[in-house]
């Protein structure tokens, strides 16, 4: 790994839109700065190698020029809410997307802050089932990147609000993706397709 140059060098390292704390995801990326040139594999199996069980290095490509961060515009999560009925679930979503704002409040560093939710949900929709064997909901929903960034349990906590929807402490939040939004169709791309591209 490279380092920045001067008295108190510090790793060339960046993480782009980090999941939430406690949420589980399948699309983190960073971008790494080499000290040479290496073959693309040989850093994923490094990294892979070096990394605890269930914490998986998917892919390595070469980055082009532009900044990573710009091509995360949206977040596509999968929200399982135990216990929740499903006819529950559609009532609520309908209340949500029949709003045009929802204030909600989140506990920041800066202190209690208020912000609307509604607006960056590209996309929110009650999935066809559950898994075989699970008694609740699940959500799918494309949250828009923005500031102030809005989470999964932001939108849960609008959905309570504008309908009452209980989602309790088991509420399980997983990124499925997140890249460049496609507005027309509302769905997350492949961030990493001009790097593919290029090679």
């Amino acid at each position: 790994m490279a380092y920045s140059s001067g008295f108190n060098p510090h790793p060339r390292i960046s993480y782009a839109g980090a999941a939430p704390t406690g949420a589980a995801s399948e699309a983190e990326y960073l971008e790494i700065g080499l000290a040479q040139e290496t073959p693309a594999d040989q850093v994923r199996t490094a990294l892979d190698t070096a990394l605890p069980p269930g914490l998986d290095v998917l892919d390595v490509v070469p980055a082009t020029p532009g900044s990573l961060a710009d091509r995360l515009e949206a977040s596509h999560w999968r929200l399982h809410l135990t216990g929740v009925p499903r006819q529950q679930a559609e009532a609520a979503v309908a209340a949500f997307l029949g709003t045009e704002q929802l204030q909600v409040e989140r506990m920041t560093k800066k202190g209690l802050r208020s912000f609307d939710c509604r607006g960056a949900v590209v996309t929110l929709r009650v999935a066809e089932s559950a898994p075989p064997g699970e008694d609740c909901a699940i959500l799918e929903v494309v949250l828009r990147h923005g500031v102030p960034s809005v989470r999964p349990d932001d939108v849960l906590a609008g959905l309570r609000e504008v309908a009452g929807l209980e989602a309790g402490p088991a509420a399980l939040s997983e990124r499925l993706a997140q890249g460049p939004l496609d507005a027309q169709t509302g769905t997350v791309g492949d961030p990493l397709a001009p790097d593919r591209d290029a090679v």
